[in-house]
């Protein structure tokens, strides 16, 4: 299965999963919280009212060499924005990219996508922590505060 005809498989639609695709063309499902979905909405919210330009986009899929993952929340500056726009997933990876982790995901899992985003080239990777808490990763390492975005909380609260 590929990407196109996971998106345009009338089965799949609706679910209250986020779906990605691995390179063997399974299907990852993960459910989604409330909880997930109100920091996601608040990343949002704060990413449009800090940077007055470009988009922001939740559950971004992104083509990686592992296969489709999906970014919570990305930013992508009008240029990325305009080669991504009419895509079904992103050839080239929006300039940030945040991850709301959960319980089930794996610090392994989290270092993965951070290199797969990093690759197709995101210029910082975000991790949001279930208590709100903001880690902050350029391609050389974490950081204190986003170099795109240094106004951006070190912890969102709900």
């Amino acid at each position: 299965m590929n990407w196109q005809e996971v998106c345009e498989h009338p089965s799949l639609h609706d679910l209250p999963f986020k779906i990605e695709l691995t390179e063997e063309g399974k299907l990852l499902m993960t459910p989604v919280k409330i909880y997930h979905a109100a920091l996601q909405g608040e990343l949002e919210f704060l990413l449009r009212s800090l940077l007055r330009s470009g988009k922001t986009l939740p559950e971004c899929a992104i083509h990686t060499r592992k296969g489709i993952r999906v970014a919570d929340v990305v930013w992508a500056s009008e240029g990325v924005f305009a080669k991504i726009k009419h895509e079904s997933a992103c050839s080239v990876c929006p300039e940030i990219c945040i991850e709301v982790v959960s319980a089930s995901n794996t610090a392994e899992e989290m270092r993965e996508k951070r290199k797969l985003y990093f690759e197709q080239g995101a210029k910082e990777v975000w991790l949001c922590t279930e208590q709100g808490e903001m880690i902050f990763f350029a391609a050389q390492g974490k950081r204190e505060h986003s170099a795109l975005v240094p106004a951006f909380p070190n912890r969102i609260e709900l």
